[in-house]
C-alpha cells in the first residue's frame, strides 16, 4: 500500500514538472524576444540612436597628499550621442572612494560632472582606485582612475 501511494505520488509528481517545463519553453505572447541580444547586427544598426559618454579625461593623478586627507576630482563629461544618456550606476573598487553622479538623463549635447572622493585615512604610498560607470552607452561601462601617492605625517 505504502509503495502504491509513493509511486502514484512520484508520478504525479512528474506530469507536474513534465507541464512546468514544457511551458518554459513556449514562445507566446508576453514573452521577450533575445533577437537584438544575440543578432551582432542590432548595435550597428541603431547606432545612430544611442547615448555616446565622452570624458575629458578619464584618470587624475593627485600627486602627493598627507594620509587622512579628504580629496576630490570632477571628471567632466559630454553626452556625444543622439539619445539621453542615463548614468544607472557609479560603484568604486574600494569604500574609501565614493562617486556622484548626475540621476537624471542627461540631452545630447549636454555635460555633466562625475565627482570622486577619496580618503586616505589608514592608508599609505602608492594608491589606485576606480570608479565604474554604467549607463545605456555602447559600451556599458567605463572606468575611472584617480591615484596618488599617500605620504605618512612622518615622510
Amino acid at each position: 500500500m505504502k509503495n502504491l501511494l509513493n509511486t502514484k505520488f512520484l508520478m504525479a509528481l512528474a506530469i507536474v514538472a513534465a507541464m512546468v517545463l514544457s511551458g518554459c519553453n513556449e514562445t507566446g505572447e508576453g514573452s521577450l524576444s533575445t533577437d537584438l541580444v544575440t543578432s551582432p547586427k542590432s548595435a550597428s544598426e541603431n547606432s545612430d540612436k544611442q547615448a555616446v559618454i565622452k570624458f575629458d579625461k578619464e584618470e587624475h593623478d593627485f600627486g602627493s597628499l598627507l594620509q587622512g586627507e579628504v580629496v576630490s576630482y570632477s571628471f567632466h563629461f559630454t553626452n556625444a550621442g543622439n539619445s539621453p544618456l542615463i548614468i544607472s550606476s557609479v560603484t568604486s573598487s574600494c569604500g574609501c572612494t565614493v562617486g556622484e553622479y548626475p540621476h537624471e538623463p542627461i540631452a545630447p549635447g549636454k555635460s555633466g560632472v562625475i565627482k570622486a572622493t577619496y580618503d586616505s585615512k589608514g592608508h599609505h604610498g602608492f594608491q589606485s582606485r576606480y570608479l565604474t560607470v554604467l549607463s545605456n552607452t555602447n559600451p556599458a561601462k567605463t572606468v575611472l582612475r584617480i591615484k596618488g601617492k599617500v605620504l605618512t605625517p612622518d615622510q
